[in-house]
């Protein structure tokens, strides 16, 4: 049996990559902060014969995220991909522009978008090496390659994740694992800024399921359109 780990599953993107690996046999882990969500989740999976199960968990309680993983790989026995792209790829609300940025500011993006993936990364890692296979996809907006001035601090944060996620691929090379960037040039289902165009999770989600599949050598997909 094989299985998925989304963090940051919700009813847009995570939903859409589920359903892909879904449909396709994996059994579906779903790790976020809301219990609620996630259950309603699961619900919408089960409809389509998708098997799903929660495992709340804060990203920014790193302790909390590592114990859902290692939960998740007990109850699906073993954690086969994991995606992560928490709170819809932007993260938290607080947003600023480079000349407004503080320290604080990014520090605060780090810990969501870089530390969190490190954490979660390390909670899978060691058995996907034990197996020789395994997928890690790190998820994150075009504004890491193309910064916008709006997010400044959340671009700064996310291409640090993209580095990070890059040099990943590269130290895996040759051992069966595959780690791989997705950054996302649209906006997704809703318009965020007027000059981006609008893509629906459907689009999207096929990407996830190529870089596990027949385009293990990559390191970096941007979807745009």
């Amino acid at each position: 049996m094989t299985s998925i780990a989304i963090v940051g599953a919700g009813p847009r993107l995570g939903l859409a990559v589920a359903r892909t690996f879904g449909s396709n046999g994996f059994d579906v882990a779903l790790i976020s902060r809301s219990r609620e969500k996630l259950e309603g989740l699961v619900g919408t999976l089960a409809s389509e014969d998708i098997t799903a199960a929660a495992f709340p968990a804060d990203v920014l309680d790193r302790d909390a995220l590592t114990q859902a993983l290692k939960d998740a790989a007990a109850r699906f026995g073993g954690i086969d991909v994991l995606e992560y792209s928490p709170a819809g790829v932007l993260g938290t609300v607080l947003m600023t522009a480079p000349a407004e940025t503080e320290p604080a500011h990014v520090q605060q993006q780090i810990e969501f978008h870089l530390y969190g993936a490190i954490a979660a990364t390390q909670a899978v890692l060691p058995t996907m090496r034990e197996a020789g296979t395994g997928t890690l996809l790190y998820t994150t907006s075009a504004g890491s390659i193309n910064p916008e001035p709006l997010i400044a601090n959340v671009n700064a944060a996310m291409a640090a994740l993209r580095n990070w996620a890059v040099n990943l691929h590269k130290e895996l090379d040759g051992t069966g694992i595959q780690a791989a960037h997705v950054g996302i040039d649209v906006a997704i289902g809703t318009a965020f800024l007027p000059h981006i165009p609008v893509a629906e999770p459907e689009e999207i989600a096929p990407v996830y399921w190529e870089l596990h599949t027949t385009h293990r050598d990559q390191a970096e997909r941007v979807f745009r359109l």
